[in-house]
């Protein structure tokens, strides 16, 4: 990775979690479950609106991943980092890694989809929901596609 992952200064708390999962529907379903679970492990509630938010991030990550960065046989990776600074909030930055460099996400679309259209509307989740996000490249091929978002206050310390 090119870009710095935890925040520069005063980290007091860091955690860590990656998992390869297949590039499948079933694989991008477990990925928002083990999102929710590994939260619900440091002690944030299920029915917290952050985990919700999580939990719809890493849903449209990975089916992005599944449906555009898909390899036959290469799996995708989700990787989890919870980080607390001194001076800040507890930050979740999620990261969705694929094979496919060349395949990458353009800005989220200035206007909707029309209604009845089946796809166009994962980007523009991610762009209202998230802190920020971005691409970067993967060596030696593909991306990481990455969302951040600040967890709830109410929750563990």
């Amino acid at each position: 990775m090119t870009q710095e992952v935890h925040p520069p200064h005063f980290v007091q708390e860091s955690r860590r979690f990656s998992q390869r999962l297949s590039a499948t529907r079933r694989g991008a379903r477990l990925a928002r479950r083990l999102t929710v679970q590994q939260l619900a492990d440091c002690g944030w509630d299920h029915d917290d609106e952050s985990v919700h938010t999580a939990a719809l991030l890493v849903a449209e990550l990975a089916a992005n991943a599944v449906q555009h960065g898909r390899l036959p046989g290469r799996d995708f990776l989700l990787a989890l980092f919870l980080t607390q600074s001194m001076t800040g909030p507890v930050t979740l930055r999620i990261e969705v890694a694929d094979c496919r460099g060349e395949r990458l996400p353009g800005p989220a679309p200035a206007a909707p989809p029309g209604v009845w259209e089946e796809h166009g509307r994962g980007l523009l989740i991610v762009e209202s929901l998230a802190t920020r996000w971005g691409v970067e490249p993967r060596r030696p091929s593909g991306k990481t596609v990455w969302a951040e978002i600040q967890l709830s206050a109410d929750s563990p310390s």
